[in-house]
């Protein structure tokens, strides 16, 4: 006989190895195992077990710093200033995946006692990567594009040297 029961120590189980590959926030691990409870072809009364067992399960990672929601939120700021992102956009991200406000606030400033002037570098590398501000003729589109990836006007007009 097969058994097709899937157990909390399986899901904590299927938590790390996702964790080994991707980093994660405790709100975004929450909605990855959620879904991955209610993909498990088992019955209802273990499913509802299961979702009652998920605090437990995050929190006991959170101890043992397997999540950590402060650490993901410097990653990712670090990463995305590095691609040239906005203030707006990295703030958003981080939002969708569940960070705390104050978590974000603080990663943000840290970054403006680092260096004050990171969003226009950010800025500066988002024109070049996307080809914008060669064209004259161009300006208006080249605005746009800035405007909808979250930088400033005084930054869009600085970079693309708007008068």
């Amino acid at each position: 006989m097969i058994d097709n029961s899937f157990t909390s120590s399986k899901l904590i189980k299927y938590a790390i190895d996702y964790l080994s590959k991707y980093s994660s926030s405790k709100a975004n691990l929450e909605k990855i195992l959620r879904n991955k409870i209610r993909r498990l072809k088992i019955e209802k009364k273990e499913k509802y077990l299961l979702y009652n067992s998920l605090e437990k399960i995050i929190f006991d990672l959170e101890k043992n710093n397997f999540v950590n929601d402060l650490n993901y939120a410097l990653s990712k700021i670090r990463i995305f200033t590095s691609q040239g992102k906005s203030r707006i956009f990295i703030k958003n991200y981080l939002l969708q995946k569940g960070i705390n406000k104050k978590i974000i606030s603080r990663g943000l400033d840290e970054l403006d006692e680092k260096d004050h002037n990171w969003e226009v570098k950010s800025a500066k590398k988002f024109a070049k990567k996307k080809g914008l501000g060669k064209y004259e003729s161009n300006r208006e589109k080249d605005f746009g594009k800035m405007a909808r990836a979250g930088f400033n006007y005084n930054i869009i007009k600085d970079i693309l040297k708007i008068h």
